[in-house]
């Protein structure tokens, strides 16, 4: 359980950070061009904050273990019976 709180705040924090931090993601990466088209001029900050949202979301649907009711069992652990 202890594992699964540190790998949460890790995630969350990694959204945040792609929250916060667009900028410099952006300079790093460079501009992605689908996201410039998909949303228009400036789609790759919006790209990357999306990005970041998920994580977020994801991470605490992982944490209180609801992911387990939007996503198949078989997609969660492959191979394993």
């Amino acid at each position: 359980m202890i594992r699964k709180i540190i790998l949460a705040l890790i995630f969350s924090g990694m959204g945040v950070a792609l929250i916060v931090f667009t900028e410099p993601v952006k300079r790093t990466f460079g501009s992605l061009d689908f996201a410039e088209k998909w949303f228009g001029m400036g789609g790759t900050y919006v790209f990357w904050k999306i990005v970041g949202i998920f994580f977020i979301v994801g991470t605490f649907l992982w944490l209180t273990g609801t992911i387990d009711r939007f996503i198949p069992d078989f997609l969660l652990n492959p191979g394993i019976e």
